[in-house]
């Protein structure tokens, strides 16, 4: 576990995600990430994970920051979460939301187009830097580095990730189909919560 603890209403979050409820089909989806994780660990090589998606506006970042709150949670060190798109846009206003929700401290450090964000998930934690970018951003790794697509649509427009080790295709149903909806919000939430039960279950195994 780790040494210092998330904030606590994550800490909340947390205990109550339920990776038994996960089916063992979608299990064999997330395994080869727990493989490629547990080798980086058992070989003491830094790990560095990139979430991919089309427009790197809301899927990727909440995959981005529950990876890196739930790989510091079950103990893992020397792991650098990032997030891109096959395009850059903005990181939706909602994926903020959602993620202070569900107790992140998160800060804007700019106001523009594409705002950069500060997203805390303890009280000496680096922050995690979430703004929109492309995969291949200068801000994110060159080489051996785990490419996650987690849209289908990025997947099929992402043939060839340079540099990466492998990809990995845990793709997840977009909340954006309910923007401007009564449902928005509930969406978010619920697709936030499929995340990061996901990737504590992946944590959790590369750590056993």
């Amino acid at each position: 576990m780790a040494e210092e603890p998330v904030f606590p209403e994550i800490g909340q979050t947390i205990s109550s995600l339920d990776i038994d409820q996960i089916s063992e089909g979608r299990k064999e989806v997330l395994n080869p990430l727990v493989n490629y994780i547990k080798e980086r660990i058992a070989n003491k090589k830094a790990i560095a994970l990139n979430f991919i998606c089309t427009h790197n506006s809301r899927r990727s970042h909440l995959s981005q920051v529950w990876a890196q709150t739930l790989a510091h949670y079950t103990g893992i060190k020397n792991i650098a979460c990032y997030s891109g798109g096959t395009e850059a846009t903005a990181m939706f206003p909602m994926a903020a939301e959602t993620l202070k929700n569900h107790g992140f401290m998160i800060a804007k450090l700019s106001v523009t187009d594409n705002p950069v964000y500060s997203v805390k998930y303890s009280a000496n934690s680096h922050p995690i830097v979430g703004f929109s970018k492309t995969f291949d951003d200068d801000f994110n790794p060159k080489s051996n580095f785990a490419a996650i697509m987690t849209c289908s649509s990025a997947d099929k427009g992402c043939p060839f990730v340079g540099g990466s080790d492998g990809r990995f295709q845990i793709t997840f149903e977009d909340p954006k189909a309910f923007d401007n909806t009564p449902q928005q919000k509930e969406k978010y939430r619920e697709r936030s919560l499929q995340i990061a039960t996901e990737l504590l279950y992946v944590m959790k195994q590369a750590v056993e």
